[in-house]
């Protein structure tokens, strides 16, 4: 008899689900769009109850596609987006909308706490940097524009947490997310007073919930979500996995050989270690699924959620195959050499000025819109590119770095990464990563591999490979010199805007 995993992954558009055997191999796929609100400049919501129905929804498809018996499936888990927060009240009904974690409205008070030095006290137990979209910054926001929802709040957690208790029904915050959070002591792996009373929400302690390992068996599928999911009651679920955890593990990141580029929504780029690195100029240090690893992650919403906007606003009425074929069509079709146009991918956020704004830079009457999509296309790159550079100041260059996100399937995409950063690049199997990643951590769970070291090494694989081309470094490294020279002219402009 065949067994099943079930992985579940809400990142910041889609929710998936997907079954997977036993040694990864992908069974079926199954996707529900997941609809953003936007009730004030800067807020970046969701229907919490919506994004519960989008993936259960997405599960039930899933069974129905595949035929597999739900029976068959031994354990679920979940991966999803990390950072931005959904309040649940004691009843265990969302308290308000979630907000995802690209919400700026708490940007007064991060820049607030910067100016006071509070970032520099928490970091050597915080181990990351400030921003907006972190849970610590929305809950103070609340608590002086929304006071009556922090009343009636009795739970606060990350997106995945939140779907696994609407499967079983308990609380748990899982320890590779909420370290990403700056509520707890990264280098300790649990909560600190201290840590909240930096940030003057002390009183908010009440609210985060006891923490939970990713492969911790943390409940069943109840009879209510069973109902509506196709599911069976009484499936086990484990604890789950910070997304960009699932889709390091998926890449197969299990020791300091290589590093992973996740070109999604948010641009991330990450190595792991066993020791965590403490530094102002890392963006963040977080606890990873392998027990006693760390994750040094490097992101920003600087990456393929500035090309999603390009084609939802001028190719959509397009009509020939696919938009993204279209894209990447229109992008071979310009030669590097012929595209000296600067995008700086700053739509949703900057990875330089906190101020920056998206521009194109060098538009003339002979350009076209395949290059400008080419200057898109470099531009993400480019930003990726000024992340890893960070990172290779803290390590030597990996062997290799193994790409995933929508970037990934895009040959000419990953033809531009490798020469851009010189370095090979590994495309791993399969086509959702995060819910590999999120099966890989219920198989651990369930006992079918004794680590996730074992059940990487059974569930992983590389695809493809893609070496850089010598000839491309100096172009390259001019055009990233004129995309940073961009940046920085427009310092002043941002400043003012």
């Amino acid at each position: 008899m065949s067994r099943y995993l079930l992985g579940i992954d809400n990142g910041g558009t889609v929710s998936k689900a997907a079954l997977f055997t036993l040694n990864g191999d992908e069974v079926a796929v199954a996707g529900r769009k997941l609809p953003s609100l936007e009730p004030k400049p800067g807020h970046a919501e969701r229907d919490a109850d919506a994004l519960w129905r989008s993936t259960a929804e997405a599960i039930r498809e899933v069974l129905a596609k595949s035929g597999v018996n739900p029976r068959d499936i031994l354990c679920v888990a979940c991966a999803g987006h990390g950072n931005g927060l959904y309040l649940i009240d004691k009843d265990g009904r969302p308290a308000r909308n979630g907000i995802y974690s690209t919400d700026s409205r708490a940007l007064d008070i991060v820049t607030r706490w910067r100016a006071a030095g509070v970032g520099e006290q928490a970091l050597p137990k915080t181990a990351q940097c400030l921003w907006p979209g972190q849970p610590n910054a929305l809950l103070a926001w609340l608590r002086d524009h929304e006071p009556e929802t922090l009343a009636q709040s009795r739970w606060a957690l990350m997106c995945k947490d939140y779907i696994r208790f609407r499967l079983t029904g308990e609380v748990g915050a899982e320890l590779t997310d909420m370290s990403g959070t700056s509520l707890m002591n990264v280098v300790t792996a649990g909560y600190d007073d201290s840590v909240l009373e930096l940030f003057g929400i002390a009183d908010m302690k009440r609210l985060l919930p006891p923490l939970v390992g990713s492969a911790d068996l943390c409940g069943k599928v109840t009879a209510q979500a069973a109902a509506e999911t196709g599911l069976v009651a009484g499936t086990p679920v484990a604890g789950g996995l910070f997304d960009i955890d699932a889709c390091g593990l998926a890449a197969g990141m299990v020791d300091e050989r290589l590093m992973s580029v996740v070109a999604g929504t948010w641009g991330c780029n990450l190595y792991v270690a066993r020791e965590p690195l403490i530094d102002k100029d890392l963006f963040m240090t977080t606890c990873y699924a392998v027990p006693g690893w760390h994750l040094m992650l490097e992101g920003s919403p600087t990456s393929a959620g500035n090309l999603e906007w390009f084609i939802a606003e001028f190719l959509g009425p397009e009509q020939r195959g696919s938009a993204y074929e279209l894209c990447n069509e229109l992008v071979a079709s310009v030669d590097a050499r012929d595209s000296r146009l600067v995008f700086l991918p700053f739509l949703y956020g900057s990875n330089a000025h906190p101020a920056a704004k998206s521009c194109l830079i060098g538009l003339e009457g002979r350009h076209t819109r395949a290059h400008i999509l080419r200057a898109v296309y470099e531009g993400i790159v480019f930003a990726h590119h000024w992340h890893v550079r960070r990172l290779l100041q803290f390590r030597p260059p990996p062997e290799a770095i193994r790409f995933t996100g929508g970037a990934a399937r895009s040959d000419v995409w990953v033809r531009m990464f490798a020469d851009c950063f010189q370095i090979p690049v590994e495309i791993p199997a399969g086509t959702e990563l995060g819910a590999l990643g999120a099966a890989i951590a219920a198989a651990v769970a369930s006992g079918c591999y004794a680590g996730y070291p074992q059940a990487v090494a059974a569930m992983t694989r590389v695809a493809r490979r893609q070496e850089p081309d010598p000839a491309m470094k100096d172009l390259y490294a001019a055009k990233y010199a004129r995309y940073l020279e961009v940046i920085q002219s427009l310092e002043n402009v941002w400043t003012k805007w």
